[in-house]
């Protein structure tokens, strides 16, 4: 998650930042600085019930990112899966026909990040 993203849209990040082992993070353009975790729930509001997770992030402190990456195994340890076809589609769980309709356009950063 990138710091300038903290900055707009939580005040006051910092105190719930946690220190965070030596650890390398990479992308295509090279290394990125690390700068601690932060636990962040998550809820996606839908009309048969809330998606919630509760993930620790990343903070980096040189990323450009509008929003926040989430991992791939954080994905399989909730069960996500998201279907990118006309609509963007999610799947909460193992239950069969449980689909979700996620339209990002539509939610606010406050309507899904607490």
């Amino acid at each position: 998650m990138a710091k300038e993203y903290l900055d707009d849209h939580f005040p006051n990040w910092e105190k719930h930042l946690f220190p965070m082992k030596a650890k390398k993070v990479k992308c295509a353009s090279g290394k990125m600085k690390s700068i601690g975790t932060i636990i962040k729930d998550i809820i996606i509001p839908h009309r048969k019930g809330n998606i919630s997770l509760n993930p620790e992030f990343i903070v980096l402190e040189d990323a450009h990112i509008l929003g926040f990456l989430l991992k791939t195994d954080y994905q399989r340890m909730y069960g996500i899966d998201i279907y990118n076809s006309k609509n963007r589609n999610i799947t909460m769980g193992t239950k069969k026909g449980k689909k979700f309709s996620l339209d990002i356009y539509k939610m606010s950063t406050h309507d899904t990040l607490e």
